[in-house]
């Protein structure tokens, strides 16, 4: 998998040595010698993953981190920080910064290769949903980055998978103070709870006694409903190889016995903030899309999806020789609600409209908002004389129960007049069934209105 490595250090030859390593491995590789740099090329989108040192003259490796993380526009680039530092009071300052993980002089490389890579994988999946969140700006949702940017990783809901007691008691102890843990020493029931349970980090030992927590974290990462929950290992530093291995099948990060309270607490924050931006992101998305095909008064559909799927719905019908009606509906004299009541009682007449077509609609009929007080059905396998009555359902169900406005303060009488229309053989296009729709429509409007007409046979 190649990706943009940037690697920032203000010595040049330990840049160089890293440039030609990860250049060896088929990476592409941007350098920078201080952090200003560093965030320009961050900024301008020419990085997947940054390999920083900590030590720098001027501003640090630990602040260039830190302003990375807090910008939306960058916080969801993979950071790795690598210093000579081995402390764990340096590490943790580094996964206080945001650092997605902290590597020591001398490197390794196997270890290096992995994490770079793994870490790219994570970031790849996010790419995709940034860049559909930010089209979603245009239809007057929220800054979604700046939102996603803004988590703090606490009050996790997190699953520790451990069946040593005296291990639980420790851990749970340690991450009980800031996220709400549950234990689960069967691998398999462990499995079922993550499925079920709206979890936001899953922590697995690989010292399970009777199952292998690789595969755990395979099964995981692999089953649908699992999959976008963070999965972190717990291992022994003999287990560096399986460890590895766990980074390459998907595991989001990992923590070496003995296991560090501090460090344990920063990893996790680390994972459950970037589950969470992840989660924002795919939330913005789902967002916009529904806008982009949703009316977001009634909840109907809009005219621009009706428009291509009553397009589609017509082809079939014609090419299958199956029947197609469509209902045009408006509502009886709604200018005078609007000048009488008010355009909020509008609205709410507007909802109520809405909820009664759908009740009386299948769920494969497609119902649609065209504008103003006018809903359109259309009713897939459906003849002539069963579009009517559908027809006459509405009207009645309309007419029969007054509608509330005001907040249920007072009601008020409410009609509709409809229009039906099918699919003939002759029809070119859609256009021609919905033409006759509108006409039939028109003429029980003339005719005294709360009517339903249908259109002149052939």
């Amino acid at each position: 998998m190649s990706a943009r490595v940037l690697v920032v250090d203000d010595i040049i030859t330990n840049v160089k040595l890293l440039e030609a390593k990860l250049s060896a491995e088929y990476f592409d590789v941007a350098t920078a010698l201080n952090g200003l740099d560093a965030l320009s090329i961050c900024e301008r989108g020419e990085a997947d993953i940054v390999l920083l040192d900590v030590m720098m003259p001027g501003m640090d490796g630990f602040e260039v981190c830190r302003r990375l993380k807090s910008g939306a526009t960058t916080a969801h680039i993979p950071v790795v920080m690598v210093t000579a530092l081995d402390q764990p009071s340096d590490r943790l300052k580094g996964l206080d910064a945001g650092a997605d993980d902290f590597l020591t002089k001398p490197l390794d490389d196997t270890a290096l290769f992995a994490r770079v890579r793994s870490l790219v994988r994570l970031k790849s999946v996010t790419d995709e949903l940034r860049n559909r969140a930010l089209a979603s700006r245009r239809l007057g949702i929220a800054d979604p980055l700046a939102a996603a940017a803004s988590e703090t990783g606490l009050n996790g809901r997190i699953l520790l998978v451990e069946d040593r007691p005296t291990v639980v008691e420790r851990l749970q102890a340690a991450l009980s103070a800031f996220h709400a843990v549950e234990v689960e020493a069967d691998p398999q029931q462990a499995l079922v709870r993550a499925a079920e349970g709206e979890f936001d980090s899953v922590l697995v030992s690989l010292d399970l006694k009777s199952y292998d927590g690789l595969r755990l974290c395979s099964q995981l990462r692999s089953l649908e409903r699992t999959r976008n929950i963070s999965v972190l290992m717990l291992g022994e530093a003999e287990d560096r190889a399986r460890i590895l291995r766990g980074l390459e099948i998907g595991a989001h990060d990992f923590l070496i016995r003995p296991i560090d309270r501090n460090e344990l607490l920063a990893r996790v924050r680390t994972q459950v903030r970037r589950k969470r931006f992840t989660e924002k992101l795919r939330d913005s998305v789902q967002s916009s899309m529904e806008m982009a095909v949703m009316d977001q008064l009634t909840g109907l559909h809009n005219r621009r999806f009706m428009d291509s799927r009553l397009s589609v719905m017509f082809d079939e019908s014609a090419l299958r020789a199956r029947s197609l009606a469509m209902l045009v509906l408006d509502v009886d004299r709604f200018k005078l609600v609007n000048d009488s009541w008010g355009h909020d009682a509008g609205d709410e007449v507007l909802r109520e409209f809405a909820d009664r077509v759908r009740a009386c609609t299948r769920g494969i009929d497609l119902v649609a908002r065209m504008g103003g007080e006018e809903i359109v059905v259309v009713l897939p396998d459906t003849t002539l004389e069963a579009a009517y009555a559908v027809a006459e359902r509405i009207r009645e169900r309309v007419e029969a129960e007054a509608f509330a406005i005001h907040s249920n303060a007072r009601q008020i009488p409410v009609t509709v007049s409809i229009g039906v229309a099918s699919r003939r053989a002759g029809d070119a296009s859609s256009a021609e069934m919905m033409k006759r729709a509108d006409d039939a429509l028109y003429r029980a409007k003339a005719a005294g209105r709360n009517r339903v007409i249908v259109a002149n046979a052939a």
